[in-house]
């Protein structure tokens, strides 16, 4: 049993590309997890004031990645066992995952897209309402020291404070709430620049994965004709 020919050719293509795969299933499952565990923005999606939280969606995103490459892994596993073993089964069973991985893959790069400046948005609405409470005079003590504690973890961390908008908020917070180097960087600026860093990361992963995808589901489709059509087989 075997092919022979350009047949022979596409099945040792197809088991590297799903070498390939199976290793982008492990970066990707690495970078979600770092992403996941990442002390900067481990530090502020923890934070919490009266109930209140930092906005999900970016674990929610990092999760539904961590999935994905763990299935990645499986059905890289899965092709390069087909290829090898020229089985049409198993191919036919990889060229469909392919397929469903592709469509996910296509409606979560388009959600993100759409969506792109919505997971520092709702950060930067977070880091205002702690800021503007902490303009407040009639402040209770309590509610001051909390509020002074989360603007210190958000200053510290991203090394800025305010807005931005030199407001005097500035002279007030400096001794306790700012880091002792600080300057007029604004928090807003420095936000976006995390997030924007992280989700720039996200998106050169998917579409390295997307040009692996469909050059596999080429090849996988083309193996499974030779397979068939093989007088050998």
């Amino acid at each position: 049993m075997g092919v022979e020919g350009c047949t022979k050719c596409i099945k040792y293509l197809l088991f590297f590309c799903n070498f390939i795969f199976w290793l982008a299933g492990g970066v990707i499952l690495g970078v979600a997890l770092w992403l996941r565990h990442d002390k900067q923005i481990s530090s502020l999606l923890e934070l919490e004031l009266d109930g209140t939280h930092p906005p999900s969606s970016f674990y929610i995103c990092v999760h539904i990645l961590i999935a994905v490459g763990a299935v990645m892994m499986v059905v890289g596993f899965l092709g390069c066992y087909g290829a090898i073993q020229e089985s049409q089964c198993l191919l036919g069973t990889f060229f469909v995952c392919l397929v469903i991985l592709f469509a996910c893959e296509v409606a979560a790069g388009i959600w993100g897209y759409m969506h792109r400046e919505t997971v520092s948005q709702e950060m930067k609405n977070f880091y205002d309402s702690v800021y503007n409470q902490a303009t407040l005079e009639n402040l209770q003590q309590e509610k001051k020291t909390a509020v002074a504690q989360v603007l210190k973890v958000f200053h510290e961390t991203l090394q800025c404070c305010g807005k931005g908008t030199g407001s005097a908020i500035f002279t007030r917070l400096t001794s306790d709430a700012c880091p002792n180097d600080w300057s007029t960087m604004s928090c807003h600026k420095r936000i976006n620049d995390l997030f924007s860093d992280k989700i720039h990361l996200i998106g050169i992963a998917a579409l390295v994965v997307a040009v692996i995808m469909i050059f596999e589901m080429i090849f996988s489709m083309v193996l499974c004709c030779g397979i068939r059509n093989s007088p050998v087989y």
